[in-house]
């Protein structure tokens, strides 16, 4: 019997359990997927603890990213096939052994990608890609600057905006975080967190001001973030791990600049056809060789609790991942 991790109420990691668990049989326009890996972020902390805008109903299996092997096809699933190295995303079910998925949000895993870089890669890039290519309409030759730049999104996001032909400076708070970032391709890092963030921001962009920010993390960093941004700037908010900010309106009006929503759930909602499109190209880019997630710590599924809890501490330099014997 395969086993997943559960609770009936949502709570911090240790309130949950590892318990078997059986997804059953796949139905029309399923698969059943055997997950070899689970990508663990802060988000889907935040949303075991019951604390994210989303709450899904009970009982709970956290996780929104995988990677695995189908194990049987639902009627209708011409695409997919047992046997085929899957990948994808998911509102929970995914810190399990076995899960039922929608064919149609299940991929091939690149060839070259093992199933830890599968699990972490689709949420995280697809989330990029929108952010700077949609919303952003990042043009090459502009400048990029990443918050959180050694995050699941951050990370990406340099790796991204080095595919688009953008300046990349990323802001990280430790060395290792730092080198992870330039180990991504950005051109330039800033220490998080100093006196003179913004004087280094500056100096890295060749004393011009700032045209787009990725910002996952809130809190303090979006107001100075903000203000590095020049005439037609835009603030990409992609995330708040470090917390909400009340930006003043005056700002965005000094700057001409703009303050942008990014949600990959309401992109897949609103436009599908386009949020499909965008999982093709970037799963297309990976297969390329250009895009190489960052994983900075691996652990098997019993020891979900000390992954979820490195991955709600915002410590680790690259992405937390579960693996299934």
């Amino acid at each position: 019997m395969p086993r997943a991790v559960t609770a009936d109420q949502f709570g911090p990691p240790e309130s949950y359990r590892l318990a078997e668990h059986d997804p059953g049989a796949p139905g029309e326009g399923q698969v059943r997927v055997a997950i070899k890996a689970a990508g663990v972020s802060f988000v889907d902390v935040l949303t075991a603890r019951g604390e994210y805008q989303f709450k899904p109903p009970l009982p709970y299996v956290p996780g929104s990213e995988y990677a695995g092997v189908v194990e049987a096809v639902g009627a209708g699933v011409s695409a997919l096939a047992v046997g085929d190295r899957v990948f994808g995303s998911s509102l929970g079910n995914t810190f399990a052994e076995a899960g039922l998925f929608n064919a149609a949000n299940v991929s091939k895993v690149p060839e070259g990608m093992d199933f830890a870089e599968a699990a972490v890669f689709p949420v995280n890039y697809q989330t990029a890609w929108h952010a700077l290519v949609d919303r952003a309409a990042a043009r090459p030759g502009e400048s990029l600057l990443v918050l959180g730049a050694a995050g699941g999104t951050g990370f990406a996001a340099v790796e991204v905006g080095k595919y688009l032909g953008l300046h990349v400076i990323a802001s990280a708070s430790s060395p290792e975080k730092q080198a992870a970032a330039r180990a991504g391709g950005a051109d330039a890092v800033v220490q998080t967190g100093a006196e003179d963030w913004r004087e280094q921001v500056k100096a890295a962009n060749g004393g011009k001001d700032i045209d787009i920010v990725f910002d996952p993390v809130g809190g303090d960093a979006t107001d100075l973030a903000f203000r590095t941004l020049g005439y037609g700037g835009r603030h990409l908010v992609i995330g708040f791990t470090g917390g909400l900010t009340a930006l003043k309106t005056n700002l965005p009006l000094l700057k001409c600049a703009s303050l942008v929503g990014v949600q990959m759930r309401g992109h897949a909602l609103a436009r599908p056809e386009e949020a499909a499109a965008n999982r093709v190209k970037v799963m297309e880019l990976a297969g390329e060789g250009h895009f190489h997630p960052a994983i900075a710590a691996r652990f098997p599924l019993e020891d979900y609790v000390a992954a979820m809890e490195l991955a709600f501490s915002g410590k680790a330099a690259g992405r937390v991942v579960l693996e299934m014997a």
